[in-house]
């Protein structure tokens, strides 16, 4: 029997709830505001300093999260709308992330809190991103899945495969045994000499390129796992090949080798959705993570809905990347459950469920 999130929090959405919410698990610093499930604001700082070192520095990550994280605050608040002593509860990403980051946010979480003497949330940012779906900056906007549901998480540092029972249940079916499918983006665009970060440009060339003109292998794991690092290796004897026959190779059929990855990627992603439908008789899919901005991945889930009478779910860009919206959201609903942290609470790196 299916639930719909409206059903989970009918009465409860009557009261207006104010969240801070705050991200700051890698390199983006995020300040948003929302009222109940409403985006009032969702402010994101973005660190242009990485793309020089082809990757997130963790040190230099922290020390702008420790600059930018007050004035993104402050601008969310006023373009909100919203005092500072509206608010009901500050939610912030308690992990995974890079730990320097995480505890510039934990930090400043706990401060200002304490100073408002208002409760603090901690946040799973993988549980966050799932629940992503539930914000809305507009009612008329909303597209939500109703409950259970699948959900196909992919990023930079994670790709899981996710069954969602309700807002606060959510069972991990599988998840990758190496790369995330973001960082063999990343890493195979740095093979062929694009700059950091490179997933999105190789989805605006795969736009133009033959996904059929290179064959790569499709990676076969157990179950629902997922595995990228055998073919950033395929690519990477493939192009060393070329290149001693033509050392143009990669500038002359740059957008069909895009397109080839792509579709490789893609193609592994949606075998796991196929199985996992089949296995569970859900037909509900949603996807959720900075990958699902990924043009090609959104078309092909699309058609696959199309062709197979799924319900499918795709988020708004806004909040596909790390973003704060989704952590205030996953928090307002830990604040109907009145699951607060304290004090003492300290951030973790490494996933370890939900």
């Amino acid at each position: 029997m299916t639930e719909s999130i409206m059903e989970l929090t009918t009465n409860l959405e009557k009261k207006e709830v104010y969240i801070l919410g705050i991200e700051s698990s890698c390199d983006e610093t995020s300040a948003a505001v929302l009222c109940n499930r409403k985006v009032l604001s969702n402010v994101i700082a973005n660190q242009k300093v990485h793309a020089a070192f082809g990757g997130v520095v963790p040190e230099l990550a922290s020390r702008a999260h420790q600059k930018n994280i007050i004035p993104v605050v402050d601008y969310a608040l006023k373009e909100a709308g919203v005092h500072k002593h509206q608010l009901h509860a500050v939610a912030f990403t308690g992990g995974p992330g890079l730990i320097g980051s995480l505890m510039v946010g934990t930090s400043f979480a706990k401060a200002f809190a304490l100073a408002l003497n208002i409760p603090i949330i901690s946040v799973n940012h993988m549980q966050a991103h799932v629940l992503a779906h539930f914000a809305y900056r507009k009612k008329e906007s909303k597209n939500e899945p109703e409950f259970p549901f699948l959900c196909l998480t992919v990023s930079g540092g994670h790709t899981q495969l996710i069954r969602v029972d309700n807002a606060y249940q959510m069972k991990l079916l599988g998840a990758t045994n190496d790369d995330a499918a973001g960082e063999a983006f990343d890493k195979i665009a740095k093979l062929m000499g694009l700059p950091y970060p490179g997933g999105p440009l190789i989805d605006k060339y795969a736009a133009e390129g033959n996904p059929l003109a290179f064959k790569f292998p499709v990676p076969k794991t157990e179950g629902f796992d997922f595995s990228f690092s055998g073919l950033k290796t395929s690519v990477l004897y493939f192009l060393q090949k070329k290149k001693e026959e033509n050392k143009n190779f990669v500038e002359e059929n740059l957008k069909d080798l895009c397109a080839s990855v792509q579709h490789t990627i893609i193609t592994t992603l949606m075998n796991k959705i196929h199985h996992a439908v089949d296995e569970t008789g859900i037909n509900q899919i949603a996807l959720a993570g900075g990958v699902s901005a990924n043009k090609g991945l959104r078309k092909s889930l699309t058609d696959a809905g199309v062709a197979h009478g799924w319900k499918t779910f795709i988020p708004p860009f806004e909040f596909c990347t790390d973003n704060a919206a989704m952590i205030a959201v996953a928090g307002y609903f830990k604040f109907l459950k009145g699951e607060f942290a304290t004090q003492m609470h300290a951030p973790f790196a490494r996933f370890t469920g939900f």
